[in-house]
């Protein structure tokens, strides 16, 4: 969270939000090795948890519904990874005006993202995303049930 929101605009305040700001490839220590978490990962996680969503079982589908306020169809990237997991993210950014100052900042910003497990009958190739007035909803269709097979009956002969 920036210094900014509080009022505590020091020069303390400043270098801490630069330093949370350095990309992860400058991450670490003097040596080049990395202890604990990446910054990425941990940018991600915060995102994660800061993402509200519901998730819905219909009867053909699955639907997740996240709230994505003030980002566009195109700021928005909808994804399936490692064949099963359903990524939705996004980010939202600071509108930049240098006649205007701030003097309460508290709406999010920064990334939204969620990751989620899709069910094994869920069907990878039938997934659609519509955003209206800020809320992404994704409907993941089912596969259909598989056909009850017929018991296969064996013929006994007599010997």
């Amino acid at each position: 969270m920036e210094g900014r929101v509080f009022g505590l605009e020091t020069p303390l305040m400043t270098a801490l939000q630069h330093l949370l700001d350095i990309p992860d490839g400058e991450a670490g220590n003097a040596a080049g090795d990395k202890q604990g978490p990446t910054r990425a990962y941990v940018r991600d996680a915060r995102a994660m948890a800061a993402t509200p969503a519901d998730v819905k079982e219909l009867p053909g589908a699955y639907a997740f519904v996240v709230d994505m306020p003030g980002l566009g169809s195109g700021d928005i990237k909808v994804q399936v990874e490692d064949e099963r997991v359903l990524v939705i993210s996004g980010e939202r950014r600071r509108e930049e005006k240098e006649d205007a100052k701030y003097l309460r900042m508290e709406r999010r910003m920064g990334k939204l993202m969620r990751k989620f497990v899709l069910p094994e009958n869920a069907d990878m190739e039938k997934i659609s995303a519509v955003c209206r007035d800020g809320v992404l909803t994704v409907l993941v269709e089912k596969l259909p049930p598989p056909e009850p097979k017929e018991p296969k009956t064996i013929q006994v002969q007599v010997a």
